[in-house]
């Protein structure tokens, strides 16, 4: 008896829309959907093509004048520990960050509210409903986990967990060969704690922990004051036209 043939991703191309990141310009993306018991497989592949995912949603910038969207992975095994990211682990010393499984919680809801009217009042995701947010969390047919981030506690010797308030979170993907960070969010009033810069350092070093080489970070945009950090990050590699290229 034949194997059954994998499933073959079927492509869309969406109508063009502003582009939340650079003035005067439009966005189009091509999508597909990632379902089904191949999803992991097919969300590994989608990744090294420079996809991202949302829910069960695989897609990538298709822009017909326009390149500015990078995929960003950085190399984990030599990762350059600077002297400001070091200070940056210190700062947040008193953090834990806890998996946990995909689940939406009210708490959550909360934080993200906060952080998207503080961080991207004029953006899109500012329309998101407690349901949009579960659906974000929980609508995935792949490896998928949230890290939450809170203050080191009396007990967090003995059970590895934090305590208080939540700070912090991410969405992530186990992929074949690294960690995907979907998206995260944290305590606007927090914001001198670097707690971008920290969960990003926090996964690097699960990364490594993981035995894996790569995380990944999404798209850096070039052109782009919002996205810029993610060039902090090295070494790393840049999805270019002739594949992943470590840059210099």
């Amino acid at each position: 008896m034949s194997e059954h043939p994998r499933n073959t991703p079927q492509f869309y191309l969406t109508a063009p829309s502003p582009c939340p990141y650079l003035p005067d310009r439009e966005e189009r993306k091509v999508f597909t959907h990632i379902v089904g018991t191949d999803a992991a497989r097919m969300n590994d592949m989608l990744t090294l093509g420079g996809f991202r995912r949302s829910q069960t949603i695989a897609y990538r910038p298709a822009c017909e004048n326009c390149r500015a969207c990078v995929s960003v992975r950085v190399r984990v095994d030599n990762f350059d520990w600077t002297r400001s990211l070091r200070r940056n682990l210190a700062t947040n010393a008193d953090l834990i960050g806890t998996e946990m499984p995909p689940h939406p919680t009210s708490e959550q809801y909360s934080l993200f509210r906060r952080y998207i009217e503080s961080r991207h009042g004029d953006g899109g995701m500012v329309r998101m409903t407690a349901l949009d947010y579960a659906q974000m969390i929980e609508d995935s047919h792949v490896r998928t986990k949230v890290v939450e981030y809170r203050r080191r506690g009396p007990d967090t010797a003995i059970n590895g967990r934090g305590s208080g308030s939540l700070l912090a979170a991410v969405l992530i993907d186990r992929l074949g060969d690294g960690l995907s960070m979907v998206y995260s969010f944290y305590d606007p009033e927090e914001a001198g704690r670097g707690l971008g810069t920290f969960m990003i350092l926090d996964h690097i070093r699960r990364t490594i922990k993981a035995g894996l080489p790569y995380l990944y970070l999404g798209y850096l945009v070039e052109g782009s004051v919002k996205m810029a950090y993610k060039g902090r990050f090295r070494p790393q590699e840049r999805l270019r036209a002739e594949g992943w290229v470590l840059e210099s």
